[in-house]
């Protein structure tokens, strides 16, 4: 088992309703499954109790946790949480993170609640997490954080604010790298492509007033490779790795899971 005995804190381990997997509760089901001991927090708790009833069917350790990652009284309290139940944080994967729900097409009147809710959601609160998770890790003299970004941080896109936050997380990863490698502690982000997922497919459906079928079919046109999208597991097999010894050497990184999307820019 790749990450035996490890306490990983999955922050948006639940999903929104759809017949497919999100690559939170992916990631949560892989860690279980390959022996960590897995904290899912998400806003919606009867969520992130799915999650956890799915981990414990296949016989895994999870305990469910509510969590707001836009209120500093709830992510003192699901880290408080993890520590009462483990006593240590091995890794962070944060997984939060929504969209202007189409109204930030045009940066020029992009609504600023809509700005700021976004990035208080995409970028903040994963400031607002790790800022409390990062001094136990040091402590420990080891840990793994994981940001769940997007290609779209890095590629034209009709979200000008959930690209920036994005960018944003990129960025703000790349710093939480460089000023805690002298500690052990190892950041990376993934940034997925075109996924079917049940946010990526309902967002769509809402924007473009088509149904589901139709927007998968434009989707998995897009992709490069075997023209069709990927999913959650994918997402969640990348942060397998991350997070797993085979990546102990490797800290500071943006990795496309994206169907070869970004390897044909330009």
């Amino acid at each position: 088992m790749r990450l035996k005995d490890k306490v990983a804190l999955v922050v948006g381990a639940g999903q929104a309703a759809g017949d497919t997997i999100g690559n939170g509760r992916a990631t949560s089901i892989l860690f279980a499954r390959e022996g960590a001991k897995v904290i899912a927090v998400d806003r919606d708790l009867a969520s992130a109790e799915e999650t956890a009833a799915m981990i414990h069917a296949e016989g895994g350790d999870c305990i469910a946790v509510r969590g707001d990652v836009t209120s500093n009284e709830d992510c003192a309290g699901f880290v408080q949480a993890c520590m009462d139940a483990h006593g240590r944080i091995d890794i962070l994967q944060y997984n939060v993170g929504i969209t202007g729900e189409g109204k930030d097409s045009d940066p020029m009147v992009l609504p600023e609640e809509v700005w700021d809710r976004v990035m208080d959601v995409n970028l903040k609160g994963l400031y607002r997490t790790s800022r409390l998770v990062v001094p136990i890790m040091r402590a420990q003299r080891a840990g793994v954080i994981i940001g769940i970004s997007s290609i779209f941080s890095i590629c034209s896109v009709d979200r000008v604010i959930y690209k920036a936050s994005k960018a944003g997380m990129n960025a703000f990863c790349h710093m939480l790298a460089s000023s805690n490698w002298d500690y052990g502690i190892r950041c990376n982000v993934i940034m997925p492509g075109l996924m079917d997922t049940p946010i990526a497919i309902g967002y769509r459906t809402i924007v473009d007033g088509v149904s589901a079928d139709a927007v998968r079919a434009d989707r998995d046109a897009k992709v490069p490779l075997n023209r069709k999208m990927g999913t959650g597991w994918d997402t969640a097999q990348a942060a397998l790795f991350l997070a797993s010894d085979d990546a102990r050497f490797i800290t500071g990184v943006n990795l496309p899971v994206d169907g070869g999307m970004t390897a044909r820019i330009g």
